[in-house]
């Protein structure tokens, strides 16, 4: 059987259909926001004068894709102290659950 999913999407100011999302940043922060297009068309009005005067700058993806997320663990650090705990680990492919719940307790 086929399934079909809808996803729609709601303007996060008024709960109306939105119509994009839209990203920005200030202070080193990046938004993202669900807009109807009046509500779009808001925001662009709101920026147009800052975005006009601006610079144009591009995230450096392969920086922002190494960077580790804080409180995430490398799967080759889990896998160093399972080995050197006694469990038996694959060189490749997913963690057992229990072996990462172990270093987890084990290293909190």
């Amino acid at each position: 059987m086929a399934k079909k999913v809808e996803i729609t999407l709601v303007d996060d100011l008024d709960g109306s259909t939105a119509d994009e999302t839209m990203l920005f940043g200030i202070d080193g922060v990046n938004y993202e926001i669900d807009l109807s297009g009046e509500n779009a068309a808001r925001l662009r009005s709101a920026l147009a004068e800052f975005t006009a005067a601006g610079r144009k700058t591009t995230t450096p993806t392969t920086t922002l894709a190494r960077r580790q997320r804080p409180g995430i663990t490398s799967p080759a650090k889990i896998r160093q102290w399972a080995t050197e705990n006694g469990y038996v680990v694959n060189r490749r492919g997913r963690l057992q659950a229990e072996i990462e719940l172990a270093y987890h307790s084990s290293n909190s």
